[in-house]
């Protein structure tokens, strides 16, 4: 049988470069599904080992270290902590934002019969929460972060699920990270309604109006990134103005990213083979022709891909690997005394996050599965399924952001105290429980006579 000449294959693959030998096991790495969570763990933990050191007052007085930008009369200076939480996280709220789309275009959350459990479940993963937390703070000082204990980091699932690896049927993964999708929504919600005071009325139209040039551009075809960015931006600062969360603007940005290819994989299949015969033929020595077929092979094969596809993919490492991280050393980092886990909203955080989201999870699933509305997944029983909510009670990420929000000085203290004692031991008994009710994998080894 003949064999295909080696230089054919080589032909066939661009180039090798010598900082490949460095980006490739880089690369490699940030494919790992568990690798963001085990970073953001990282970073907590140096923020909080930093926080308390003889080095916490310059750690956390580098958050607090102002940062400006001046063009002319236009002045925007606020803390490096500030343009992390309302700028850097933007970009997390986008990319949430390109999440929840391919789900509701393309994915598990497209078909409402399959979706009905993890989006019912996902209600009572944020009602009974926040109910259980006023019901200790109802007219206290803590009121306002009733939101804190209602959203799933999704992050920390993922990586609590990556320790037990095959033993996960599908059916609870689908489940739980499409309730953390779910949560995702229902905190940006919360955020837009129950965190936004003295509107601008100005700069809220003016970025209502950039929302409405990003469509009519998409309608009218213009595919220019760069173009996007800019108005994005223009966006950003006319939602930071107006009072609504800056970081809104984020999430709306990516609900309107399209979804669909523009390019079908025969059309750049056509547009290769004519690319080839032009060049085998005698035809490349016009140069002008030249780039025009070039370009045609470069814009078909970037549009192959939706734009949805395209950003989430360019954006998930930077937000998994950079934003997050630096989001957890900024805000994670909390001076802990034993007396800050008595403080009422420590309390009211813990129980919201460890009693309140499988609770409501569990109650509200059954309740969908009671009237035929939703069905278990395979491989799914209720003490899974209850197991599953205590992991959902991981609230890290989103937690944090809305204690921000809510709260200030001692309160915040004793709010972050709350999320990282009840993350944390959500994490610990959910993954515990699973590792004991899930079956062993079969081992694929025979016994031979």
């Amino acid at each position: 049988m003949l064999q295909q000449p080696q230089h054919s294959n080589d032909l066939a693959r661009l180039p090798a470069k010598p900082v490949d030998r460095i980006i490739e096991p880089l690369a490699r790495f940030l494919r790992i599904e568990a690798a963001s969570g085990f970073l953001l763990l990282f970073a907590t933990c140096l923020a909080l080992a930093l926080a308390n050191s003889p080095l916490a007052n310059a750690f956390l007085g580098l958050w607090k270290t102002p940062f400006g930008l001046t063009f002319g009369t236009f002045e925007m200076n606020h803390s490096l902590r500030h343009w992390i939480n309302d700028g850097l996280m933007a970009i997390f709220f986008f990319v949430v934002g390109l999440e929840v789309k391919r789900e509701l275009v393309l994915g598990e959350l497209r078909d409402m019969r399959t979706a009905a459990l993890p989006i019912i479940a996902a209600a009572g993963g944020m009602v009974v929460p926040a109910t259980l937390y006023l019901a200790g703070q109802l007219g206290q000082p803590g009121e306002r972060g009733w939101g804190i204990p209602m959203a799933t980091d999704i992050a920390f699932v993922v990586g609590c699920l990556a320790v037990l690896g095959t033993r996960v049927p599908q059916g609870l993964r689908i489940v739980l990270l499409s309730l953390a999708i779910a949560d995702d929504v229902g905190a940006i919600l919360v955020i837009a309604i129950g965190y936004t005071s003295h509107i601008n009325l100005a700069a809220l139209f003016l970025g209502l109006l950039g929302l409405g040039v990003v469509r009519g551009l998409a309608r009218l075809g213009v595919r220019s990134v760069p173009i996007y960015c800019i108005v994005g931006t223009v966006i950003w600062l006319a939602f930071h103005a107006s009072g609504v969360h800056a970081t809104i603007a984020g999430v709306i940005l990516g609900l309107l990213t399209p979804a669909h290819v523009w390019v079908s994989a025969g059309r750049l299949h056509a547009i290769v083979q004519q690319f080839t015969a032009y060049v085998e033929g005698e035809r490349w020595s016009n140069e002008g022709k030249n780039h025009a077929a070039l370009r045609d092979i470069q814009v078909a094969a970037r549009e192959i891909l939706s734009p949805l596809e395209r950003l989430e993919t360019a954006l998930h490492p930077w937000v998994s690997f950079v934003i997050m991280p630096l989001f957890a050393l900024a805000n994670a980092g909390v001076s802990i005394n034993l007396t800050d886990f008595r403080e009422p909203v420590a309390v009211a955080v813990m129980v919201g996050l460890g009693v309140g989201k499988p609770v409501g999870i569990v109650s509200f699933s059954w309740l969908a599965v009671r009237l035929g509305i939703a069905k278990l997944p395979e491989g799914v029983n209720w003490s899974i399924l209850t197991a599953g909510g205590i992991l959902a009670g991981i609230g890290f990420t989103m937690a944090l952001f809305i204690a921000g929000l809510a709260l200030e000085g001692v309160l915040l203290n004793a709010a972050k105290v709350g999320i990282l004692s009840g993350s944390a031991l959500s994490a610990v008994i959910g993954t515990l429980l699973l590792f004991w009710l899930l079956p062993r994998p079969v081992s694929s080894a025979k016994c031979t006579t």
